[in-house]
């Protein structure tokens, strides 16, 4: 029998998933490497630990399988999107790789949108953001000219790993659309936005679909992991792009919901033409002429995270939550916005912060800990107000991460999504994603949807209750006042922040 490995370069870690020709995992890795945060909001990796891991991972995954090096019929990547690796005419880095949560270019945001006008959302189909492509390109030029100078070229975190393993040059459309220099509808290059900046299109590398073959190992990397030196190597896709390919969101009416540290909403698009006037993200999909729009909750599991560590460290979260079931919806009028960190959808604000909106005396811990859930949820559901004003219809949601674990949570969602929700039974998250992808380029199935009705299999689910729905339509509608009632108000507790 053959398998296939999806690599998932993430931001801390890069974990190796070894899949069989039935979808079940036959072994997994991880090998971590170092963040870098020379300054305040400075956010930096090395490339060659990148590297270093990824072969790391790939020997280890092979040893403890016991599979010979020649069943790995293929692997591919999935990626954390926007960072920045700078080339050399030598196609060697020429610094740090800038990574997605940096935030140092703000200034380079403001220029993007200055220069641009609407060309930004009408061609690249998002609004400038710190964690970006092209705002990193004008931070290094305006601060580094000497580093600049010498770059020839541009890669995403995976690509630069998977040039590294094969000695090719290439870019998928899923992770080339958070560039802001990818003309997202008509799939290439702008070159309007280049000219703008006054980037040759030589900076740019070839644009391939993810599941196109790029290369085999090189020798030397094929020596490093463990692999066979004949080993096909796919493109990949950015981590959204993949999470949703491993959770089988590959045809219209379906969404994911998926929960980490961070919380995505992300709905399937067959329609290059769908405006959301930049309120979500929009980009290509992994999945050939698709795309999916994307709202993110910066702080959504990261708010659970910080409430268990700050009131009850000592605790497992099963033990935390035990009693958030005996509450009933609306967490007895107590009310959590997650803007922690700040947000990102729909309000792009880096100054907001938390609250809770009505303490009373009369609530419990588990009143805090449903009012975080919920608030979680509600920040998520407003991306999918967002979907359904632009006439999408959310009516089947896939959740994934921390809030598939919990039945009570997923029963939340249903009720404020109003729709239904079912969890995975394998969920593996975009390293899955990108083992499909592999699987697909190698020819196993003749659709990534095929490989989906192999691979991806749902739970049980769970339908909205009238009652509870209702609830939180009240609730939610006074969760969405919170931000405009409280941002000044941050805006001036900034300074004491610091």
């Amino acid at each position: 029998m053959s398998y296939v490995i999806g690599i998932d370069l993430g931001t801390s870690a890069v974990k190796a998933l070894l899949i069989d020709r039935e979808g079940r995992v036959r072994g997994e890795a991880s090998q971590s490497y170092p963040l870098i945060h020379e300054h305040s909001g400075w956010s930096e990796q090395q490339p060659e630990d990148w590297v270093e891991s990824t072969a790391a991972a790939l020997q280890e995954v092979l040893r403890s399988s016991g599979l010979s090096r020649e069943q790995v019929e293929g692997i591919s990547f999935s990626g954390q999107m926007h960072g920045l690796v700078l080339l050399d005419a030598d196609k060697k880095p020429v610094r740090n790789a800038i990574l997605w949560n940096d935030t140092r270019t703000t200034a380079e945001c403001r220029e993007i949108e200055r220069e641009l006008g609407d060309t930004l959302l009408g061609v690249a189909r998002n609004p400038a953001l710190e964690g970006f492509t092209l705002p990193k390109i004008l931070w290094v030029r305006k601060h580094e000219p000497e580093v600049f100078g010498l770059s020839a070229s541009f890669l995403l975190p995976k690509d630069y790993v998977r040039f590294r393993l094969t000695g090719e040059l290439y870019m998928d459309y899923s992770d080339a659309a958070g560039t802001l220099l990818f003309d997202v509808a008509n799939r290439r290059w702008s070159e309007e936005i280049l000219r703008a900046f006054d980037l040759p299109a030589g900076f740019c590398p070839p644009l391939v679909e993810s599941h196109a073959l790029v290369g085999v190992l090189l020798p030397g990397m094929a020596e490093r992991t463990g692999l066979a030196a004949g080993t096909k190597v796919f493109a990949g896709g950015a981590d959204n792009a993949c999470g949703a390919i491993g959770a089988g969101i590959l045809s219209e009416g379906l969404t994911l919901c998926s929960i980490g540290t961070s919380g995505v909403i992300l709905t399937y698009e067959n329609d290059k033409e769908s405006d959301y006037a930049g309120k979500v993200h929009f980009f290509n999909h992994g999945q050939v002429d698709a795309y999916y729009a994307m709202g993110v909750t910066l702080a959504a599991g990261y708010s659970l995270s910080w409430f268990q560590n700050t009131f009850a460290p000592e605790e497992s979260f099963g033990e935390l939550l035990k009693g958030v079931g005996e509450v009933k919806p609306g967490a007895g009028g107590l009310l959590f916005t997650p803007y922690l960190v700040g947000e990102r959808t729909p309000h792009a604000d880096s100054q907001i912060r938390g609250s809770f909106i009505g303490v009373d005396g009369s609530h419990t811990r588990d009143h805090f800990a449903r009012a975080v859930m919920e608030g979680i949820t509600f920040s998520l559901a407003e991306s999918v107000a967002v979907f359904r004003s632009a006439g999408k219809k959310v009516d089947r949601v896939v959740s994934i991460g921390g809030g598939a674990q919990n039945p009570v949570w997923l029963q939340m969602q249903a009720d404020i999504f109003n729709a239904e929700v079912a969890a995975l039974e394998n969920e593996q998250g975009p390293g899955l994603g990108a083992a499909m992808l592999a699987a697909y380029g190698c020819g196993w199935f003749d659709s990534l949807a095929a490989c989906a009705d192999k691979f991806v299999k749902r739970a049980s689910a769970y339908q909205p209750q009238p009652e509870a729905v209702k609830a939180y339509e009240g609730l939610f509608d006074i969760y969405r006042q919170v931000y405009a009632q409280t941002r000044g108000m941050n805006e001036a507790l900034a300074a004491f922040r610091g």
